[in-house]
């Protein structure tokens, strides 16, 4: 397990998505109520991302059964870093609720993709008499990562702008995985 490099690097990956992914729960309704010109229904809303969320998991069950995860992560990493950046921007500029709504759920459709996608990745990473104590090594970067965004006095933009910036650490992450040969 301490010689392969593929394991730590991955772990960077998942906690930099998942953290993201988590900081999003926080900060999703301070960010459509900045860009509505009333008070959104949150429920609908919510059931919107959860529609999005099992689309974007249903899609990887449609990918050719010879495509490798790791090369169907590296967009879902992607498209996810671009929508909360769409978000970050639309904040900073002039909060549209729309966009700020649409990227929501493209970041949720990715969250969906994600699951099996990592999931996938992580059984053929991290050997099976390891995977308790690695998975849950995973989760400390994750939850640092999650309690600066969350516990720092930045602003909604802002902290969809390290959302973002920790998704490019996820595609980064995920591309060396991709890249490098077994």
């Amino acid at each position: 397990l301490a010689s392969n490099w593929r394991v730590p690097v991955l772990g960077l990956a998942v906690a930099a998505f998942e953290s993201s992914m988590y900081a999003f729960v926080f900060n999703w309704t301070p960010a459509l109520d900045s860009g509505a010109s009333g008070t959104p229904p949150h429920g609908l809303i919510f059931s919107a991302f959860m529609m999005a969320c099992m689309c974007g998991s249903s899609c990887f069950s449609l990918l050719d059964s010879s495509t490798k995860p790791i090369k169907a992560l590296l967009p879902v990493c992607a498209a996810a870093a671009a929508s909360l950046g769409a978000v970050a921007v639309s904040l900073y500029g002039s909060s549209s609720a729309v966009v700020i709504f649409f990227s929501f759920l493209a970041f949720e459709a990715c969250v969906g993709a994600y699951f099996p996608c990592v999931s996938t990745v992580k059984s053929e990473v991290v050997p099976e008499e390891a995977r308790a104590g690695v998975y849950n090594v995973y989760r400390v970067p994750l939850n640092l990562f999650v309690v600066v965004v969350l516990l720092t006095d930045m602003s909604i933009g802002t902290s969809f702008g390290v959302c973002c910036a920790l998704l490019l650490v996820s595609v980064g992450a995920v591309a060396v995985l991709g890249a490098a040969k077994k």
